[in-house]
C-alpha cells in the first residue's frame, strides 16, 4: 500500500499551512477552504475505516481467529 495514515497527517498538516498563509487574496483563501473542507471530509473516511480495522483487530487479539469468519472484511472467503 502506498497511503499510510502518517501520510494523511502530512496532507493536514500541508493544508494547515496552505490555510495560515497570511499572503492570500481572499479568492485564495475561498479556494483553500473549499479545499479544505474536501480534505476533511475523506480524512474522516479514511480515519473512520481505519478505526473499523482497529476495532476487528482487537476483536480477533482477544476472541481468537475462530471469530474471523464474522468478520468478513479481514477474513478470507469461506465460500469460495
Amino acid at each position: 500500500m502506498k497511503n499510510k495514515l502518517i501520510d494523511l497527517n502530512n496532507h493536514l498538516f500541508a493544508q494547515l499551512e496552505r490555510l495560515s498563509d497570511e499572503d492570500l487574496t481572499a479568492e485564495e483563501i475561498e479556494k483553500e477552504t473549499t479545499r479544505a473542507q474536501a480534505v476533511v471530509a475523506v480524512s474522516d473516511k479514511i480515519i473512520g475505516t481505519a478505526s473499523l480495522q482497529l476495532r476487528a483487530a482487537s476483536l480477533v487479539a482477544e476472541h481468537g481467529i475462530h471469530i474471523e469468519r464474522h468478520l468478513p472484511a479481514i477474513g478470507a472467503n469461506k465460500d469460495g
